[in-house]
């Protein structure tokens, strides 16, 4: 089997986002009218993914996705708390919908109801609504709610610890992953979210959260952002900061994805980063949906770079399967009482 870590829903009926639209105007004049949910049909959700994601999963060879909420649309720096409550639900529960629909192919992670200045322990009551009621297997933390102005604590900081302490009572991971950008000097897939990858790391690695929290499970995507590239840099940083070697003091916790979009970058984070730590994903249809002219495929189409590792079987596994089902045990339960 090969599981895909990182999809997220990027297209999700027109009408839903037009609701978003309405919502947040109505935020901004609330003399506007208030929004009501459209009635999307199992009919139209079919056809959102049935060309798209699904489609494209079945032609390059991936069985399941990891399926979350669109990452640019979490938006957690528009409107206020209630605002973005609403949203969160209202994206879950269609995540909800299309894993109902294709259970064989869809498995929820949740996005989390984040706000500016808002107590991170106010998501955990979404955390539990999406892993005890929806099924879902991990959800998707921004560590920066601002939009790109950083106005928050770091990981690290023991605010963020009662959230910390649900994901390990619940099993559950958390991948690292920012939303849009507010900040005109950060492109959002081209700067923010490799930004935010690289600094989620090097909070992690200045910090000890690990220490109060080994249970803690962290996937860091788009291949670890500047990490790989680095690693001497930040290996170097741990020795100055008198920190354990990085395979123990962040290693145990913290995985990264494949969503890395040429060879040489494959490459390298295979060269580089250890086996146990590489989670195949593709985040199709995602932040790059062009064809590569050099090559003539899909900037996106991860496995194709995999696949031309020559991979022992062993390894392999590990990276398209065996990994995912390690970090996410609930995933694995679910397989595992399917028969898989």
């Amino acid at each position: 089997m090969i599981i895909d870590c990182h999809g997220h829903y990027t297209t999700a009926p027109a009408s839903h986002d037009a609701f978003r639209k309405q919502q947040i105007a109505h935020y901004n004049d609330p003399s506007l009218p208030v929004p009501v949910y459209p009635d999307i049909s199992d009919a139209e959700l079919r056809q959102s993914v049935e060309g798209n994601q699904l489609r494209l999963l079945r032609e390059r060879g991936a069985d399941m996705t990891i399926f979350s909420p669109r990452a640019s649309t979490m938006a957690h720096h528009i409107g206020d708390e209630r605002v973005s409550a609403e949203w969160t639900r209202r994206c879950n529960d269609l995540i909800a919908r299309v894993v109902a629909l294709y259970p064989e192919t869809f498995i929820g992670v949740c996005q989390l109801p984040q706000s500016p200045g808002v107590p991170i322990a106010h998501s955990i009551a979404e955390l539990e609504r999406c892993v005890n009621e929806l099924g879902f297997v991990g959800c998707n933390l921004n560590p920066d709610p601002s939009g790109g102005h950083w106005t928050g604590l770091p990981l690290t900081d023991r605010a963020w610890y009662p959230f910390f302490e649900k994901m390990v009572e619940l099993d559950v991971p958390a991948m690292v992953h920012v939303s849009g950008s507010c900040n005109a000097n950060f492109h959002a897939t081209g700067a923010h979210y490799l930004n935010a990858d690289t600094t989620a790391f090097m909070q992690f690695l200045q910090g000890d959260l690990f220490r109060d929290f080994p249970d803690l499970r962290f996937i860091i995507p788009h291949g670890g952002g500047a990490v790989p590239y680095h690693w001497g840099r930040f290996r170097g940083l741990a020795d100055m900061l008198g920190k354990p070697p990085l395979n123990e003091h962040v290693m145990k916790n913290v995985f990264f994805d494949t969503c890395v979009y040429h060879q040489p970058g494959i490459d390298l984070l295979f060269k580089v980063i250890d086996i146990d730590n590489i989670l195949f994903g593709s985040e199709m249809v995602g932040a790059v949906r062009g064809i590569d002219p050099e090559t003539g495929q899909f900037f996106d189409d991860t496995l194709r770079y995999v696949n031309a590792l020559g991979l022992s079987e062993g390894d392999r596994y590990k990276v398209c399967e065996g990994n995912a089902r390690r970090v996410y045990p609930r995933l694995d339960a679910q397989l595992k009482a399917r028969g898989l």
